[in-house]
C-alpha cells in the first residue's frame, strides 16, 4: 500500500514539473545581457514587477517613452550613430544624460566621445528617452563612414551635429508637387467656369447670389472629385514632408505599418486618408442630422465644407515649396508657418461653416450650437492635437 502510495505522489512531482517547464516554455524571457559592438534593430524596455531589460515586441508590448540597447566601445574606435530626433530626445549612457536635442533635426553622434576617455572601453547601456511621446526608433541606425583614413591624419568623428536639413525624398516631393501643379492647371483648363466660382479671394465671405448658387448645385462632380484629389495630395505631402510625427499615433501605425523609407507610399497612403476623410465626412453629417433632426442643414454644410477646405487647401503647395527652398536655413520658420496654415485652414473651415449655418438658422439657438459642437468644434479639436499641437 505504501509502495502505491509513493508510486501516485511520483507521479503527481513529475506532472507538475513536466506543467512548469512547459509553462516556462510558453512565457516570454528576458533577452540576455550580451553587449553588441553596434546599434541593432532589439531594442530593450524596463520591467518594473521583475526589475529588469526585456526585449521590446512592437506587437506585444505597448509603446514607451524610454529604450535601452547594450553597445560595446572597441579601444581607438568611434561608434556613430544617426538618428531623427524631435525636440527634447535624450541620450542617456549608463543612466547618465549624455545628449539632448534642441530642435527636430537629423544627428550624427560619435557615442564614444560622449564618455570620458576612461570610460569608453567596454559595455555601457544606451538608453534613448522622448517625452509624452515614443522616439522613432526605426531612424536609429549605425551611421556609414565614407571618408576614407590617410597616413598620418586623424579623423575626428562627429559629436552631435545635425545633419544637413534636407529631406532624403526632396525628389519625390517635387515630383508631386509637379504632379499637382499640373493637376491644377488640367483642372483650370477643362472646368474654368467651376474652378473661378471656387478660387475667388472676393466671394469668400460675401453675400453674392453666386455665393448662394453653389450651395445649391451638386457636391459630388468632376470638378470636385478632382480637386478632392489634388488637395488630399497636398495635405498628403505636407505631412510627409514636415508633420512626420503623426506616425506615431498608435492607431495609425497599427492599422497601416508602413516605413518611413517608404516615402512615395506614405504620400499616396495619406492622400487616401484625406480624400476618404473629405468624402466620408457626409456620411457622419448625415448620421449626426438625424440624430439632431436638422437633415435640412447637412447638404448646405457639407458644400460650404467641401468649398471652404478646397479653397484654404491651395496655399499647402506654396509651404511647401517654402520647406524645399528654406528648410536647411530656416527650419523653424519653416514649422511655423505650416503649423499656421494649417491651424489656418482647419479654423477658418469651421468659422465658415459657422456663418453659413447660422445665416440659415440662428445658432443661437443652443440645439444647433450643439449640433455644430459635434460635427465641427470637436473634429476641430481633435485635428489641432495630432497635426499641429503634438509636433
Amino acid at each position: 500500500m505504501n509502495g502505491v502510495r509513493f508510486l501516485i505522489l511520483l507521479l503527481f512531482l513529475a506532472g507538475m514539473l513536466f506543467c512548469s517547464r512547459s509553462t516556462r516554455a510558453a512565457e516570454y524571457r528576458p533577452l540576455p545581457l550580451a553587449p553588441r559592438g553596434g546599434l541593432s534593430a532589439d531594442w530593450l524596455i524596463y520591467d518594473a514587477p521583475r526589475n529588469s531589460l526585456i526585449l521590446y515586441l512592437p506587437d506585444y508590448h505597448s509603446p514607451a517613452q524610454a529604450y535601452y540597447q547594450w553597445i560595446t566601445i572597441r579601444p581607438g574606435r568611434p561608434l556613430s550613430i544617426t538618428f531623427a530626433a524631435r525636440k527634447d530626445l535624450s541620450l542617456f549612457l549608463d543612466n547618465r544624460l549624455v545628449f539632448t536635442a534642441r530642435s527636430p533635426a537629423s544627428y550624427t553622434v560619435d557615442v564614444a566621445r560622449l564618455l570620458p576617455p576612461a570610460q569608453r572601453v567596454g559595455p555601457h547601456l544606451l538608453c534613448v528617452w522622448q517625452p509624452e511621446i515614443p522616439p522613432n526608433l526605426a531612424s536609429f541606425t549605425n551611421a556609414v563612414v565614407t571618408a576614407a583614413t590617410q597616413p598620418g591624419k586623424k579623423v575626428t568623428p562627429l559629436l552631435a551635429q545635425p545633419r544637413p536639413r534636407g529631406h532624403q525624398g526632396q525628389n519625390v516631393f517635387l515630383c508631386f508637387l509637379l504632379l499637382i501643379g499640373l493637376l491644377y492647371g488640367g483642372i483650370r483648363a477643362a472646368y474654368q467656369p467651376g474652378f473661378a466660382r471656387i478660387y475667388q479671394f472676393e466671394g469668400l465671405w460675401s453675400k453674392q447670389a453666386n455665393d448662394q448658387d453653389f450651395l445649391t448645385k451638386p457636391t459630388i462632380t468632376w470638378l470636385n472629385l478632382l480637386l478632392v484629389l489634388a488637395f488630399a495630395l497636398s495635405f498628403a505631402l505636407l505631412l510627409v514632408a514636415i508633420h512626420t510625427n503623426i506616425q506615431t499615433i498608435v492607431i495609425l501605425r497599427r492599422l497601416f505599418d508602413v516605413p518611413e523609407s517608404a516615402i512615395v507610399l506614405r504620400v499616396l497612403l495619406y492622400a487616401g486618408l484625406v480624400a476618404g476623410f473629405v468624402l466620408g465626412k457626409y456620411l457622419f453629417l448625415e448620421l449626426m442630422g438625424y440624430i439632431f433632426d436638422v437633415t435640412f442643414l447637412v447638404m448646405v454644410q457639407y458644400r460650404e465644407f467641401v468649398r471652404t477646405i478646397l479653397f484654404m487647401g491651395l496655399f499647402l503647395p506654396v509651404v511647401m515649396l517654402l520647406y524645399l527652398g528654406l528648410n536647411q536655413t530656416l527650419p523653424e520658420t519653416v514649422l511655423w508657418v505650416s503649423n499656421g496654415v494649417v491651424s489656418l485652414m482647419l479654423v477658418g473651415t469651421v468659422l465658415r461653416i459657422a456663418r453659413t449655418l447660422h445665416r440659415r438658422s440662428s445658432l443661437l439657438n443652443l440645439h444647433l450650437f450643439s449640433y455644430l459642437c459635434a460635427t465641427e468644434v470637436i473634429p476641430l479639436v481633435i485635428l489641432l492635437k495630432l497635426i499641429v499641437f503634438t509636433y
